[in-house]
């Protein structure tokens, strides 16, 4: 395990606030073995705390065009159909995961693809779970179009002890599925919005782990329409009905009359 490149200056601000603290405590404080001993105790857990929040484990991803990688560490939330209003403005699947503190706070694409579009929001601070935190909270919104024309929108949100988001790309990036895109400090939450008819693989309450987790496989990308061809002979009116000759669409029965034009009459 490596510490993420988020946490070097919050360990460097801990160690030094942590010597200051006991440096102090000799100074000033020289016989109070007691609390000596309570202020090492408690600069040891403050350490390991801030130590785990910004763990950077390895791990092995599989890439797949037709799933949807889980972006973040922690436990499925929600799973509703709702209306994304920002960019795709259409009826979409949400899956929400909530970040703990305890969890790994590395964010990672859930596809491969194409940045189309990204926006940072400020705002609120409201709890993760809150249900307008996914609209009034601090957030950016990214959206990632695969190689089969397929959208896949997710945002980052900050909440209650969640003060700052850190993003890696910008509109017009090619992003592979797995790779970081992203870190909240201090847990939050992640919100997904898939294309109806996606195949779901999670369940509310379930714990996740970012880039391993199968939250999703795509469904086919829909088919192009097939264009029908049509060719058309006139007929005379005696002659029997024709049929259209079409592609892929069936159609009635055509009767064309040929009009004849009207006989002269004789001077």
């Amino acid at each position: 395990m490596t510490i993420h490149k988020e946490g070097y200056s919050s360990l460097a601000l801990t160690i030094l606030f942590i010597a200051v603290l006991n440096a102090a405590i000799h100074f000033y404080l020289p016989l109070a073995h007691g609390l000596q001993w309570f202020i090492y105790i408690l600069s040891f857990v403050l350490f390991v705390i801030i130590l785990q929040f910004f763990r950077s484990p390895s791990i092995n991803i599989n890439k797949d065009e037709t799933q949807v990688l889980c972006p973040a560490d922690g436990k499925v939330v929600v799973i509703e159909e709702t209306t994304e209003t920002e960019y795709l403005k259409d009826k979409r699947i949400q899956i929400s995961v909530f970040m703990s503190p305890i969890n790994v706070h590395i964010n990672r694409n859930p596809i491969s693809g194409v940045v189309k579009y990204f926006k940072y929001h400020p705002g609120k601070y409201l709890v993760a779970w809150h249900p307008k935190s996914s609209t009034e909270n601090e957030r950016t919104t990214v959206v990632t179009e695969n190689s089969a024309g397929t959208q896949v929108l997710f945002r980052q949100i900050a909440g209650a002890l969640a003060r700052r988001i850190v993003w890696y790309v910008k509109e017009g990036d090619t992003v592979t599925q797995g790779d970081q895109f992203g870190f909240i400090k201090f847990g939050s939450r992640v919100d997904i919005f898939l294309p109806l008819g996606t195949n779901v693989k999670v369940a509310i309450g379930e714990v996740v782990k970012g880039g391993k987790t199968i939250l999703a496989e795509l469904g086919q990308a829909p088919s192009q329409p097939l264009k029908a061809e049509v060719k058309v002979e006139t007929v005379k009116a005696d002659d029997q009905p024709i049929i259209a000759a079409t592609t892929g669409v069936p159609v009635k029965p055509v009767k064309v009359v040929e009009e004849k034009a009207p006989a002269k009459k004789k001077a």
